[in-house]
């Protein structure tokens, strides 16, 4: 069975938002979002550090590499 990303509809979504709400309550369902939202924003900033690391390596591989051209 093949699912495709144009099978997460807003009926689909809007059916999980239900289910959650009868599973979780509606107490808890801020809380887990709030929840959600920081794990997020804090995976966006670690990877964000390793992209910026990476960017950094880089520019030194070719500063390195022009030296190298420089003195030959």
């Amino acid at each position: 069975m093949v699912v495709h990303l144009n099978a997460i509809t807003p009926v689909s979504l809007i059916i999980v938002g239900v289910v959650a709400l009868l599973i979780f309550g509606p107490k808890k369902l801020p809380e887990l979002g709030k929840a959600m939202g920081s794990t997020l924003r804090e995976f966006r900033h670690a990877t964000k550090g390793l992209t910026d690391d990476d960017d950094d390596v880089k520019k030194n591989v070719i500063e390195h590499k022009d030296k190298d051209n420089i003195t030959k």
